[in-house]
């Protein structure tokens, strides 16, 4: 039998495990990346581990989240990062630079190769025919460190794509429509795998938009082919050297096929507040608008934007609406400068902005108070903007800069016909942001730099033999990483300051959360299906954590989340009867007896509500491996306990 794109690479990867979906896997990991909003956490835990430097082919530390310096929190988390990545032998991408995965679509992807990084949005360099997948903090730092990283093994899914798309109508209303048919839950267990004749008519930039927002679906990761159109992005970003071609195998088997046919689709956008919220624009209908905000990881590259300036070039923003521009690395705002395109952008009334992740993240341009917001970002999660009760929409750069022009939610095909882009043959090639680390003689004299807000990686204990604690908290469906632990500008300086930070934990479902916590000293969090979707923050793990949380029940949970929570030491479980969730009411007391024994074993547990007398089953799905890092007290202790290994 034939093996699907995704299967070559873990086959030529494997350390671990065997090629059979839904057992663990070890994968031998060729290049990782972080960002600052989570980069010093894992830089951290990396420095716990006592290595000397990364053992990877490629690692690289990017700065492109917490740009906005209001005081000296973010400043000192960068040169900390800064200094371990010279110490340690990374590669160093500097403030203004660029968004992480654009840079390295530009500068540092390879196809056929692995990379993982402390980004859900890692899987942007499926674009380039990478298994790309975004992982915890403590799963880069491992890897960092030359230990394998653990996943599942996943199923595989073909997107068929056919046909040609109409003008108009992009790369971000195919991965809508995706959404719209998969759900923010659909791509759980999954690679998600593009084939067909419609591939060939699909840039790189197009292709990494649709892999980007993969991290919606839950997947695993993104893959498309490597082809000729791949050699051409690498070759005009002067690494022509680094394309293979990859393919599936004409006898290649999935798990399930989608078929779309690009003619069909038509410009699409996702209401609040998700991202499988999908109708057309057409049905949503004129709306009034207030903001448009145009970047992010998964629209800010050189196409886009010059699809935007074709379209704002001569026109004027609505007198009702503030535009803003976020170019995806510093390579596109200079092609913008020199191509004469960003001077058509500002003439529109269009706010440049920092070659940063920006609003994205929630780091500034909050929406007017219940405002309607159009963004071509990947997230619209309520009160991930910084507006409680804003409404965001996501939608391509062609509806945002349409409607930016007519102050409402507007169909660009009304707009007449399309601009004509052509892309530059070669791109500009300026690598000033970026820093080497120091050589071999040299890192022994560096100096890692610790800022006043840097505080220890918090404490794990090992697992006792009973638990009983108080549901301090019960939550309903789809709880995101935003509700757990919220980013925004006033909260992320201090993610690497755990004590601070965990005063806002929860604080959007319960106030009174962390105080709760503190007050009880321990307790369980009771949640519906999905818990967890979102980023990869760590945080969501690591305050709960601090707080004394020591399981989470829930219908089901999303992937990177729960091997958050296991390599923080904390047990996800599953109802089995799905039901007993509305039978488990917060305040109750809940108790796990003999767990240490259940789980050693691999024995049934059973929850016990000691304030109403039943008894639950729960499931779990832990490896061996993941039972010995529950005993030990999180992935950090059980890497200690086996002396550095994995």
């Amino acid at each position: 039998m034939g093996l699907t794109i995704a299967q070559k690479i873990i086959k030529s990867h494997l350390v671990s495990g065997e090629m059979i979906p839904g057992t663990e896997i070890g994968l031998r990991i060729d290049q990782t990346l972080t960002q600052d909003a989570t980069g010093t956490m894992a830089y951290l835990e990396f420095e716990a581990m006592g290595i000397d430097s990364v053992k990877t082919e490629l690692s690289v530390a990017y700065i492109d989240h917490n740009t906005l310096q209001t005081g000296f929190e973010n400043a000192d988390d960068h040169r900390f990062i800064q200094s371990c990545a010279k110490k340690r032998g990374l590669l160093f991408s500097k403030p203004g630079n660029g968004i992480c995965h654009q840079l390295h679509l530009e500068r540092f992807g390879i196809p056929g190769k692995t990379l993982i990084g402390s980004d859900s949005h890692t899987p942007t360099g499926g674009g380039l025919g990478m298994i790309a997948i975004g992982a915890g903090g403590l799963d880069v730092a491992v890897a960092m460190g030359g230990g394998e990283y653990f996943t599942t093994m996943p199923k595989m899914t073909l997107v068929r794509l056919s046909g040609k798309l109409s003008p108009w109508v992009s790369a971000k209303d195919i991965i809508l429509e995706v959404l719209r048919i998969m759900s923010v839950k659909g791509g759980v267990g999954k690679i998600i795998e593009y084939g067909g004749e419609g591939v060939k008519t699909l840039s790189v930039p197009e292709r990494a938009t649709i892999t980007n927002m993969g991290a919606e679906l839950g997947a695993t990761t993104s893959i498309f082919p490597s082809d000729e159109i791949t050699k051409a992005f690498l070759k005009a970003q002067g690494r022509e050297e680094d394309w293979v071609a990859l393919e599936s195998d004409s006898d290649a088997q999935y798990d399930e096929i989608i078929d779309i046919d690009l003619t069909k689709l038509v410009p699409l956008a996702a209401m609040p507040h998700m991202p499988d919220n999908v109708k057309t624009v057409e049905e949503i209908g004129n709306i009034e608008i207030s903001q448009v905000c145009i970047g992010s990881c998964t629209n800010s590259s050189l196409y886009d934007l010059l699809k935007v300036a074709a379209i704002l070039k001569g026109k004027k923003i609505a007198p009702n609406v503030s535009l803003t521009i976020s170019p995806g690395s510093m390579q596109v705002l200079n092609m913008l400068s020199l191509s004469g395109a960003l001077s058509d952008i500002l003439c529109a009334g269009a706010r440049l902005l920092e070659c940063s992740c920006g609003p994205c993240i929630g780091m500034g341009q909050s929406p007017q108070s219940k405002g309607v917001s159009l963004r071509t970002f990947n997230r619209n999660f309520e009160g991930r903007s910084g507006t409680a009760d804003a409404g965001i929409y996501l939608v391509s750069p062609e509806v945002a800069a349409a409607s930016a022009i007519t102050g409402c939610l507007t169909d660009p095909r009304t707009l007449g016909e399309m601009p004509e882009i052509v892309m530059p043959e070669s791109f500009i090639i300026n690598d000033n942001l970026i820093e080497k680390p120091a050589c071999a003689c040299e890192a022994d004299s560096v100096e890692i730099k610790y800022g006043p807000n840097i505080k220890p990686f918090p404490v794990s204990v090992a697992l006792p033999e009973s638990i009983q604690a108080k549901a301090i908290l019960k939550v309903g469906d789809n709880i995101t990483t935003d509700h757990i632990m919220p980013a925004g500008a006033k909260i992320l300086p201090y993610r690497s300051n755990i004590p601070y930070l965990s005063n806002f934990c929860f604080r959007q479902c319960d106030e009174k959360f962390a105080e709760n916590c503190k007050a009880e000293g321990k307790g369980f969090i009771i949640g519906g299906a999905n818990y967890g979707q979102g980023s990869s923050r760590e945080h969501a793990a690591l305050v709960p954590l601090y707080l004394g949380i020591k399981a989470v029940i829930a219908k089901s949970f999303a992937r990177i989340h729960c091997a958050n929570l296991i390599n923080a030491g904390i047990m996800p479980f599953t109802f089995e009867n799905p039901d007993d969730y509305d039978k488990v009411s917060q305040g109750d007391v809940l108790e796990l007896p003999e767990i240490r024994n259940a789980i050693k074993g691999g024995s049934k547990v059973t929850l016990i509500n000691k304030t109403t007398g039943e008894e639950y089953a729960l499931c779990y799905d832990y490896s061996e491996r993941q039972k010995a890092m529950i005993l030990e007290g999180g992935l950090l202790n059980y890497t200690k306990a086996n002396g550095g290994n994995k």
